[in-house]
């Protein structure tokens, strides 16, 4: 139970939903919860979220997207799990480092309280130190908010999940029953003869409640609506009434999650068993933006050519959510075309020739940088509209030094690092830094906006705070060589350049910074906006057809 020197606090919080999932990861637990709480949010609601990634890294920061999808970076500079993103866009919010709980963190923070003599001689042990940490990390990022969602990475079962699901028994016991709820997302399967299968939720719940966990909420995913028949079976063996079971089928897009949640009920089923039905906004006078924003009928469509180096959409998402919100704002279905990189053949080559628009997306590491080099080229002498994000920013820098300037074997230090012509470079502070976790440059930072431009049209203002996740930037030994080879730096912080543009090119634009990562549905990213809607303008114009 909880003790003084673990700093724990039992009575911060007020209503706490836990989500766990069973049978296999992937099944859109974190979607389940954010669309929940942005159904919560729509009943006047002050929601936030905490996710739990039970890995020993400290962060995400230095894992492989293929392994994890993309590395999301917060406002405070926390590189995190891909799944914080979707929180943020679902319930437009800005969240924290402390919103994101792993193993590593935890274990770090009590060995070092260790280490430190906190303990006062204890034994540390799981329970109560490491629990304790686990609840009030969950406690704190809670405070101040009618409703927490706390995601559970990881599959019940797991075994470096089994802490913090003592945790989640320890809440049960230390809170009223109406201030806390669990709800478990499992998989239903169909048998061939395309039957809808319990006995993997029936099997899952059984592990949870081995733990000493009884979900209050069970959420099929399936093909389709479970039928009434499955519900009524799965409620029997899960011990659960019928009313709590729950379909999340799938949908067409992720944003529709919300409305397949309403229909079913769910929102209203977790506002009962929280009490909080009497103090919801009336069903007639909630808004209804988020419905009306995502089912719009898009009367263009447009293609992207998305020139990265690794084959799964998880490591570029918020770029694909962006390209969304942005075609929600001016009713255009954008279709991604996959280009890669590190395979710049014909046939990719081709696809840059089919789309409408290039976006060359940040990344490390030297391989796919030709196939990206070659993309702004290609974007640059043929008028395409380009999009670069911070390493498709540096790139944009290396393809004009190289091509325009006369500077054959420039490239970025981080790549190349015996190139004459350095034009991309290390960060003056980060000579020193020899770990890779959690020391690049991070998080929100400002950007002076020159008037007159190209990007204060696209912020209309002079100046922009966006998120930052890089180690090298533009040499200001080449800046005056760049700029007199047409490109102009109309965004700085200081003596970096944060934004480029060409004035003669019909939308050449590149950032330092991660414009994705502030994108919301009805709060589209303007650098994703301009792009979209110059492609709009430049294809209502019929331009002439361009060469490779």
């Amino acid at each position: 139970m909880p003790t003084e020197l673990t700093d724990y606090d039992p009575t911060l919080g007020n209503k706490f939903v836990f989500v766990t999932g069973g049978v296999m990861s992937g099944l859109g637990k974190g979607i389940t919860a954010a669309s929940t709480g942005r159904l919560l949010e729509n009943a006047g609601f002050d929601v936030t979220a905490v996710k739990i990634d039970p890995y020993l890294n400290v962060d995400a920061g230095t894992m492989n997207p293929y392994q994890h999808g993309e590395v999301y970076v917060l406002k405070d500079g926390g590189e995190v799990d891909l799944d914080l993103g979707n929180y943020e866009r679902f319930l437009d919010i800005d969240m924290t480092f402390d919103h994101n709980v792993t193993t590593g963190k935890t274990y770090r923070h009590v060995i070092e309280k260790e280490r430190a003599g906190d303990y006062l001689g204890d034994t540390v042990q799981i329970i109560p130190h490491i629990t304790d940490d686990i609840k009030r990390r969950i406690r704190e990022a809670a405070a101040g908010h009618d409703v927490c969602l706390i995601e559970v990475g990881g599959t019940v079962g797991d075994i470096e999940g089994m802490p913090y699901l003592e945790a989640l028994r320890q809440f049960a016991h230390e809170e009223d029953d109406e201030d806390i709820l669990f709800t478990h997302v499992t998989l239903v399967p169909y048998s061939k003869n395309g039957e809808q299968k319990t006995k993997p939720t029936q099997h899952s719940v059984k592990e949870l409640r081995s733990i000493g966990l009884q979900p209050d909420v069970l959420v099929g995913r399936c093909d389709d609506r479970l039928d009434a028949e499955t519900k009524e079976k799965i409620a029997l063996f899960c011990d659960v009434p019928v009313d709590a079971v729950f379909s999340n089928p799938d949908v067409k897009d992720i944003y529709h999650v919300p409305l397949m949640i309403e229909d079913e009920g769910l929102d209203k089923y977790v506002m009962s068993e929280l009490g909080l039905e009497s103090d919801a906004v009336p069903e007639s006078e909630r808004h209804n933006e988020w419905r009306d924003i995502v089912t719009r009928e898009a009367t263009d469509e447009i293609e992207i050519a998305l020139v990265g180096k690794y084959a799964l959409e998880d490591a570029y998402l918020s770029i694909h959510e962006s390209l969304k919100h942005a075609g929600f704002e001016t009713n255009t279905e954008i279709d991604v075309l996959w280009v890669d990189a590190d395979e710049m053949d014909d046939a990719n080559a081709g696809h840059l020739a089919d789309a409408d628009g290039i976006i060359v997306p940040g990344g490390f590491g030297a391989r796919g940088m030709g196939g990206k080099i070659e993309a702004a080229r290609y974007a640059r002498e043929n008028d395409v509209p380009f999009l670069g994000l911070c390493l498709g920013f540096q790139m944009a820098v290396v393809e004009v030094a190289r091509n325009v300037c006369g500077f054959e074997d420039a490239h970025s230090a981080e790549m190349d690092e015996s190139t004459p012509h350095p034009v991309i470079d290390i960060l003056p502070e980060q000579y020193e830094i020899e770990d890779m976790g959690g020391t690049m440059r991070l998080g929100a930072h400002e950007t002076e906006i020159d008037p007159g431009t190209l990007a204060h049209d696209v912020y209309d203002d002079t100046s922009c705070t966006e998120r930052h996740r890089h180690r090298y930037e533009v040499n200001p030994e080449y800046i005056d060589d760049l700029e007199e080879a047409g490109l102009v730096f109309s965004g700085r912080a200081g003596n970096r350049m944060e934004i480029l543009e060409l004035p003669e090119h019909p939308f050449f634009f590149g950032t330092q910074f991660h414009p994705e990562f502030r994108s919301r549905p009805g709060r589209a990213s303007p650098p994703f906006v301009e792009f979209v809607e110059t492609i709009l303008e430049t294809d209502e114009t019929d331009p002439e057809e361009v060469t490779a």
